[in-house]
């Protein structure tokens, strides 16, 4: 095939892939886990204040992620179009992590205002890692395959850090914080620690992940397309809509759950030692199906493994509102169930890049960063809705804290950790049976989108 010649998966590449998620999700963790609990123990600002910070800042990033995206896609240098964001832009997402875990001498509005500043900025920052990041799977390999190995590599990388930071943090705050209960300091330098060792492994992705795929016409001197036409070019992406659809969809339920799951565990199971054993169950098996996603979308493909695994997540997480709350193995071993089948988000990096691959076949569209941007958005405003509701939707159903439920509040409780995500997921695969881009239809459509370049 000559210069169509599909390259295939490269381990080194795998590897250093790899190593990017586990910086980006050093990040992510942190914020995603501790700052509540930093707000509301350390800064000690009211609910109040917390919501409409949490509210300010996804209003933001419903403007920021999509133009962070079409910023990134009209980068221009020697190293490539996304790779710089991985050299320069992660010592200000450091700077404003720590500033983010910083307790200043300041009260009332100002250090609300502050608090807000600080965590948009955090924000920002982190998505002028993480889009870059996500749109450089495109540029590893043009094979629809080797993509979803690269895709394989990454969560796995995600999934081994999450489980040492949820071993190593708490410790680390409370050991420097030189007490039984977290202070400002212990969080001031166990937060400095991680983003100094967050920034070698994102700058180990942009040395060695190189832009190896050029997809741009050699004669494309054209001046970029506005905003609004790459805009109408998302929506014109039948698939790319349909992915989007399911992703956020799917990201409510599936944050929802683990947002309120341990009330179950509580106030169900009446247990609070069984908190650390669930999570560590889902977290542990969700990295072994990672590690066996490239043996199966191999031999499955990407879009029916991905439907068998989302199937899987819902019949399991309904299964556990009907068995019995002292059945304890049983339980363990359908959380197992789940945990494994929750490996399905990680094939939604490979079907956008294949919808990337469609829409430049279609259209003559490419823009991996604007598109990629919208894939951040949706999980970033899944979880903003959830925010919004979840706790409400307990205090709702009667829920009482730190007092024995009665029976009709358990059941409910039991039925929003478990029932409601499992229809709410079902719900997000509905459309993703019309989705028809499989391996084979992507890699025909990369092989023609050579030929008209060398045409």
């Amino acid at each position: 095939m000559g210069n169509n010649q599909i390259a295939k998966t490269n381990k080194s590449v795998a590897f250093s892939y790899a190593m990017g998620s586990v910086g980006t999700n050093i990040s992510w963790y942190i914020i995603n886990n501790y700052l509540n609990l930093f707000y509301t123990d350390i800064v000690t600002l009211s609910a109040g204040a917390i919501s409409l910070i949490m509210v300010i800042a996804r209003v933001w990033d419903a403007i920021n992620d999509p133009m962070m995206g079409f910023i990134v896609d009209r980068t221009k240098s020697r190293w490539g179009k996304f790779r710089p964001w991985l050299m320069f832009a992660p010592p200000f997402l450091a700077v404003f992590n720590i500033l983010t875990f910083t307790v200043f001498p300041v009260e009332g509005v100002a250090k609300v205002v502050l608090c807000l500043v600080l965590y948009i900025g955090a924000g920002m920052s982190y998505t002028a890692v993480q889009v870059p990041y996500n749109s450089l799977l495109n540029r590893l390999s043009k094979d629809s395959q080797a993509r979803m190995d690269y895709v394989t590599a990454s969560q796995v990388g995600s999934s081994v850090i999450q489980v040492v930071m949820s071993a190593v943090i708490m410790s680390m705050i409370l050991f420097f914080s030189a007490s039984d209960a977290p202070n400002a300091k212990g969080f001031f330098i166990s937060v400095l620690i991680c983003n100094l060792v967050m920034i070698p492994f994102v700058w180990l992705c942009a040395k060695f992940c190189k832009e190896q795929v050029v997809t741009e016409q050699p004669q494309a001197a054209a001046p970029r397309r506005p905003l609004m036409e790459s805009l109408k070019d998302v929506a014109k992406n039948k698939y790319m809509l349909m992915l989007l659809f399911s992703l956020f969809v799917g990201c409510i339920a599936v944050i929802g759950r683990m947002s309120v799951l341990s009330y179950y565990v509580i106030y169900v199971m009446n247990s609070y030692t069984l908190i650390s054993i669930m999570f560590t169950t889902l977290t542990l098996t969700q990295l072994v199906g990672n590690l066996f996603l490239p043996i199966a979308t191999r031999k499955f493909g990407k879009i029916r493994w991905f439907l068998i695994m989302m199937m899987a997540w819902s019949i399991g997480c309904i299964l556990l509102f009907f068995i019995p709350a002292t059945n304890t193995v049983l339980i363990m071993v359908v959380t197992a169930v789940i945990g494994f089948a929750a490996s399905s988000s990680s094939i939604c990096f490979g079907m956008m890049a294949d919808c990337i691959v469609y829409g430049d076949f279609k259209m003559g569209v490419r823009d991996e960063g604007f598109v990629f941007s919208f894939q951040s958005l949706s999980v970033k405003l899944g979880t903003a809705i959830v925010g919004a509701v979840a706790i409400p939707l307990l205090y709702a159903v009667g829920y009482t804290p730190n007092v024995e439920q009665t029976q009709t509040v358990s059941t409910m409780i039991n039925m929003i950790v478990n029932v409601v995500p499992g229809v709410l997921n079902i719900i997000a695969i509905i459309p993703m049976f019309w989705y028809k881009l499989d391996e084979k239809t992507v890699n025909d459509m990369t092989q023609k989108l050579e030929e008209r370049k060398e045409a």
